[in-house]
């Protein structure tokens, strides 16, 4: 058996003794004695052939070396077989071993990431880009809160309660509303892990998800939830831009001066309180934060370097004109 070409649903063997002695060396390839360590992805991409193979698994760490894939493949006579996807593999496996198993062609879970801080439009747009399943199917999943076992004190709108982080998506088995299920119960695990009554946990997840757009650092999360609390004590509007912005359906960096008289519930500019629902779907850091805030009677906050996230916090409306001419000459510096 030659080391072979893998392309679409077939295969093409092909000789070339000359490319495999180059790039094969049998006494000097090193090898691992298996079973292999740590989980690991690996992709085999459309019409790779042996040697992308090889050097696919060689930089995940999954074989000691090229040489040694090449000389387990031309030895497996089902080596010519393997076919496009993305495989579950182990580090550090024994070369034989990564070769037979490729040759069973059993694909892993099609995985997507939905990051922190994303809404519920973003969400469905990721999650159909990559599951295949229509944007459509998704928009009426959400259209039917019973269906995606959505808690009535969400009142019908999921924005806040699709848990963000990686999921696995089988779409043969899956229907969009399994899929918007399984985020929903994990927002849910989350609530009932940090003992959230029922009835406080819409607000909860408004304040999370204003403290998730809000704080770039973790460590600023916990006093941008105090004073988010400190401004509400005090009936003092919370002029949160990432709210008007979510309000406009509008990035936060294309808001104009304009966009503050805006009549939309979500413009904190114009309203006290809180807005009418959450703005992302927040993280775990994001909740804490709201649950334990940090202590200190800060009631501004302001980002002074839009390159690292540094933001200062104020107690007086002076302190904080001063942090603001900060961020205004950083921008002056970086254009």
């Amino acid at each position: 058996m030659t080391f072979g070409l893998v392309a679409g649903a077939g295969y093409l063997v092909w000789q070339q003794k000359d490319m495999l002695l180059a790039f094969e060396n049998p006494i000097e390839a090193k090898d691992y004695p298996g079973p292999g360590t740590d989980d690991v992805t690996v992709e085999i991409g459309e019409g790779a052939t042996g040697f992308d193979m090889a050097e696919r698994l060689y930089d995940a760490g999954v074989v000691a070396s090229k040489d040694a894939f090449v000389k387990a493949f031309d030895e497996n006579p089902d080596a010519a077989g393997i076919r496009p996807g993305t495989r579950d593999m182990l580090t550090e496996m024994k070369a034989s071993d990564a070769v037979a198993l490729l040759a069973k062609n059993e694909m892993a879970d099609l995985r997507v990431t939905i990051p922190e801080g994303f809404t519920v439009a973003q969400t469905i747009e990721r999650l159909a880009s990559v599951s295949g399943i229509p944007v459509a199917d998704f928009r009426d999943a959400l259209d039917d809160p019973d269906s995606i076992g959505l808690p009535e004190q969400a009142g019908g709108n999921a924005e806040g309660w699709l848990y963000p982080q990686t999921y696995p998506v089988d779409p043969e088995e899956e229907s969009a509303a399994d899929v918007l299920r399984r985020m929903v119960r994990n927002t849910v695990r989350e609530l009932d892990e940090r003992d959230v009554p029922p009835g406080e946990r819409e607000d909860l997840l408004v304040k999370a998800s204003l403290v998730e757009r809000e704080g770039r650092i973790a460590q600023d999360r916990p006093k941008i939830a105090r004073a988010i609390e400190n401004r509400l004590e005090d009936d003092i509007k919370l002029q949160i831009d990432a709210s008007l912005a979510y309000g406009l359906d509008k990035p936060g960096t294309e808001l104009t001066n304009a966009d503050k008289d805006a009549d939309t519930p979500y413009n904190l500019e114009r309203h006290v309180g809180l807005p009418p629902g959450p703005i992302a779907n927040p993280s775990a850091a994001s909740i804490d934060a709201v649950l334990a805030p940090a202590d200190g009677n800060w009631k501004f906050w302001v980002t002074v370097n839009l390159d690292t996230g540094e933001t200062k916090f104020a107690e007086t409306y002076a302190e904080h004109q001063k942090n603001v001419a900060e961020l205004r000459q950083w921008q002056a510096d970086h254009g």
